[in-house]
């Protein structure tokens, strides 16, 4: 057993060593369990079964060795205060990383091939990292164009991305993932409880992070925004749709804010921002934006995408997508491809039908 992951668990949960010797009726002892934490003594299978039932784990998880650690954990946003908190996001992903090691491993493909757009780079100014963001979408062959499925790019150019519960305040976190192989191989977590827009300003802004140097010269988190910005909004493209010959527009209305963030796919206050950033708007026509008609706009979102009938979620599909590619080569059991996607057998038999055995049922 993985003393480690017990710990985790037991955190998680919200119980010291002794509150959780008497959740099990006393037996192991919170110095049994003490032992197990640290690697000094091994639980029964009955022992195993139990503390993962009362910790609402699941036992492979306090077995796992796919990952040893997490490291470098930055949560964006606000920090988390409460060990309970952090513990039950650590083991979230933890749990989510082992699922995917676990079926890229069943596959046979090399789950370290995070290959940086471009190498780490130490900042001089804010506007540095305007030319980074350009200079990335150039390593991508992104052109200037908005950016469809930001998820999706991630995940093709080896990013782990996944979109989980987190507290409110958090809108996501990066880290790297330690395996005992001496893989480090690098994860962007979203909270599930926020909209499209924020979460896609999330994920640009975690990549940031991967990007910019903890020792530039300028705030690291003012540089990331700066980053994710310019990466969702391309200037020169804005620049087209705004204004002409680059002229400086004195105002802008709600209606053409909302139809810029429907076409970048970010926040109408992200959208303002920008608008200033490249010198469309001024600082004081910004200002008196969010003075005005967008004075709400930092806290609550007008005409949300997803309310809007956007289909693409841009929820991360590659982990389901290798699931069924193991499935369907026999390399796993439909139980176990349940037990890895965390949905019911139902749904798994429904998928392996297909649509055209499903027909003949209903008929």
């Amino acid at each position: 057993m993985n003393g480690q992951r017990l710990e985790l668990a037991r955190k998680r949960a919200g119980y010291s060593l002794r509150g959780l010797s008497e959740a099990l009726g006393g037996e192991p002892s919170h110095q049994a369990i003490r032992k197990y934490e640290r690697g000094e003594m091994s639980p029964s299978s009955g022992v195993l079964v139990a503390m993962a039932r009362t910790l609402g784990v699941s036992v492979d998880f306090l077995m796992s060795d796919e990952v040893r650690s997490l490291e470098g954990v930055e949560f964006r946003k606000l920090s988390i205060s409460s060990a309970k908190d952090r513990a039950r996001v650590e083991a979230e992903v933890m749990d989510q990383v082992d699922r995917y090691l676990i079926v890229e491993e069943i596959l046979g493909l090399n789950s370290a091939h995070w290959d940086p757009p471009v190498a780490m780079e130490r900042l001089a100014s804010e506007d540095a990292a305007e030319e980074l963001a350009d200079r990335v979408r150039n390593s991508w062959d992104l052109g200037h164009d908005p950016i469809p499925n930001l998820t999706e790019l991630l995940e093709e150019h080896g990013l782990k991305v996944f979109v989980v519960p987190l507290p409110a305040a958090v809108s996501g976190l990066t880290c790297w993932v330690a395996r005992d192989r001496g893989e480090r191989l690098p994860v962007i977590v979203v909270n599930r409880g926020h909209g499209l827009e924020r979460r896609r300003f999330t994920l640009a802004h975690e990549l940031g992070h991967r990007l910019i140097d903890l020792d530039s010269a300028v705030k690291v988190e003012r540089a990331a925004n700066r980053f994710a910005g310019a990466f969702l909004v391309p200037g020169r493209h804005l620049r087209d749709r705004v204004s002409v010959l680059g002229s400086v527009r004195r105002l802008v209305s709600p209606a053409e804010i909302m139809r810029l963030k429907r076409l970048y796919r970010v926040s109408a206050a992200a959208m303002l921002m920008r608008l200033g950033q490249i010198e469309v708007l001024s600082e004081s026509a910004v200002r008196y934006a969010f003075q005005t008609f967008a004075r709400g706009w930092r806290k609550e979102e007008p005409n949300p995408l997803e309310s809007e009938g956007i289909p693409l979620r841009e929820l991360p599909k590659r982990f389901e997508q290798l699931c069924y590619w193991a499935l369907a080569e026999r390399l796993i059991v439909p139980s176990r491809a349940a037990e890895l996607l965390g949905v019911s057998m139902k749904r798994i038999e429904e998928a392996l039908k297909g649509p055209g055995d499903a027909h003949a049922d209903h008929r």
